[in-house]
Order: structure tokens, then C-alpha cells, then sequence
């Protein structure tokens, strides 16, 4: 008889949240070859991604037949779900229209931990030992040299703006992150994603006809929407999900810091871009951060 251990679920718990994180990276690269080879704006791909890859998800649980969720809590969560993704991917945009695409990633990615453990500790939920601190003190210190910050130059008020746009953002993501720990009956993290992002979709868009949506439809912006959609969107939300199921929201969320560091190889080995030495060492630091969170939440 196989005996399924806390330290096991807790292990396997991040397995998804690390496929998360992988297709996460991948989706900075996708959106921007779509942006270039569609025509679209950044707010919108952000509609399209959630709107595909909400939608995909809907077609799968039809095609299986899956049973419509029912109940006042379930369709509570799918709402909560998709008004959430469509403000954090609204906010995150706005943060890169007012500054920098390498500030707002460093402050909405950056920010999202913390404020989960700050959540986390404040509702009792889990003790801010020297370990979690250090261990997140860590991880943002490797997220700061691998993504860089500015150089100078920003207008300060748009610098201001940008940020507060930037920590909205990353309060969406983290109380996307601590709603999703909870789970509701009858309610699993494929019809959460698939019906909240679709949700979330029809939510962006009229920001996104607004700002001038346009997309000029050719074989590879089609095939670049539909794998953005279902890689990076559908598949790599689910599993975020999925992992927050047995694992702690402030492990969750530091594990989605994989995200840069994917984004960041892709760069280098598919658009040949260089990496400087000091986002070499941000990436080990950030490798080294969370591979001991790995080992504390087994532990824990």
C-alpha cells in the first residue's frame, strides 16, 4: 500500500507550479512575436490570451462532458477568477505603458511574494520565520539583478503612476494566488480557468477596442494566438491551480518567479540576445532561492 506522505503531496504539489512557471517564460516570447507578426497592442494580446485560452479550456470540458459547476460558490469563484486575471493583466500593461517593460516585471513579480507571505502571516496562515524571509529576500535579490532596473531618464510622475499601476497588479495576481488555495466543491481548476478567463476576456475588451484593436490575420500570428493561448494561458494557469491545491500560496508565489528566468533563457537561445554578468548571477541566485523553497515546503 503506497502511503502518501505531507512532505510527498507537498512535492508533488510543485510540479505543476513548476510547469507553471516554464510555460509562464514562454509566454513573454510568444506575446511578443505575436504583437509583431499580428499587429496587436499589448492590452491586445492580453484579451487574446485569455479570451483563446479561456475558451479552448470551455471546448474540452464540452467535449468531455464534464459537468457544468453548479452551486452559488462555484460561480462565485469563477467571477472572482476572471475579473481578477483581466485587472492584473490590465494593470500589468498600464505599468509598461508608463515605464518600463523591465520595471513593471521587477515590481508586479517582485511584489506578488510578498505580499502573499505578508497575507499569509497576517491571517495566521503561516509563521514569517527567518527561513521564508530570507529565502523571498533572496529570490527578489536574484529577480533585481536577472531583470535590471532602468536607466535614468523616466519622468517621475509617469514613474509614480507606473508603479502604483505595477503594485495593482500584483495584488491581483497574489489575491488570485490566496483565492485559489481555497478550494470549493464541485469546482475544479479546469472549469475555474476556462469559464473565469473567458470572463475575464469579455471584461478586457472594450479597454482593448478602445486603445485600437487590430490584428492582421496570417497563418503564423493564428498558429502564435492559438499556442499562446493554450500553453502559456490555458495549460500554465490549470497547473498554477492545480499546484496551489497542496501547496502554501507564498510558495506558489515565488515559485511563479520562474517565470523571468524562463523568459530570460528563451531570449538568449532562441532571439540571441546576450545576458550581462549580473543577470547570470541574478538567475543563480534566483535558482538557488527556489530550489530551498523547495526543500522548506516539503518540510513544512
Amino acid at each position: 500500500m503506497l502511503v502518501i506522505t505531507p512532505a510527498r503531496r507537498a512535492t508533488h504539489g510543485l510540479v505543476p507550479l513548476i510547469v507553471a512557471g516554464c510555460l509562464w517564460g514562454a509566454g513573454g516570447l510568444t506575446g511578443t512575436l505575436l504583437a509583431r507578426e499580428g499587429g496587436l497592442s499589448p492590452l491586445g494580446v492580453a484579451a487574446g490570451r485569455l479570451g483563446v485560452g479561456g475558451l479552448l479550456l470551455v471546448a474540452f470540458l464540452v467535449l468531455t462532458r464534464q459537468p457544468v459547476p453548479r452551486g452559488r460558490a462555484a460561480r462565485t469563484r469563477i467571477v472572482v477568477v476572471g475579473l481578477l486575471a483581466a485587472e492584473f493583466q490590465a494593470c500589468y500593461f498600464a505599468a509598461v505603458a508608463h515605464t518600463t517593460v523591465s520595471l513593471a516585471t521587477l515590481l508586479t513579480i517582485g511584489a506578488a511574494p510578498v505580499l502573499v507571505l505578508l497575507a499569509e502571516a497576517v491571517t495566521g496562515r503561516r509563521r514569517l520565520t527567518a527561513g521564508a524571509v530570507g529565502t523571498a529576500a533572496l529570490a527578489l535579490a536574484g529577480l533585481g539583478l536577472l531583470v535590471g532596473v532602468p536607466a535614468d531618464g523616466l519622468d517621475l510622475g509617469r514613474m509614480l503612476t507606473g508603479t502604483g499601476f505595477a503594485l495593482l497588479a500584483a495584488a491581483g495576481f497574489a489575491t488570485m494566488t490566496l483565492v485559489g488555495a481555497r478550494p470549493v466543491e464541485g469546482l475544479d481548476e479546469l472549469a475555474s480557468t476556462g469559464l473565469g478567463f473567458t470572463l475575464g476576456a469579455v471584461a478586457l475588451a472594450p479597454l482593448a477596442v478602445a486603445g485600437g484593436l487590430s490584428f492582421t490575420a496570417t497563418p503564423a500570428s493564428v498558429g502564435l494566438l492559438l499556442l499562446l493561448g493554450l500553453g502559456p494561458t490555458a495549460l500554465g494557469y490549470a497547473a498554477y491551480f492545480r499546484g496551489l491545491r497542496t501547496t502554501a500560496p507564498g510558495t506558489a508565489a515565488l515559485m511563479a518567479l520562474l517565470e523571468p528566468l524562463v523568459g530570460t533563457a528563451l531570449a538568449v537561445l532562441i532571439l540571441g540576445e546576450r545576458l550581462a554578468l549580473a543577470g547570470g548571477a541574478g538567475a543563480v541566485l534566483l535558482i538557488v532561492a527556489l530550489a530551498v523553497e523547495s526543500r522548506l515546503s516539503a518540510r513544512r
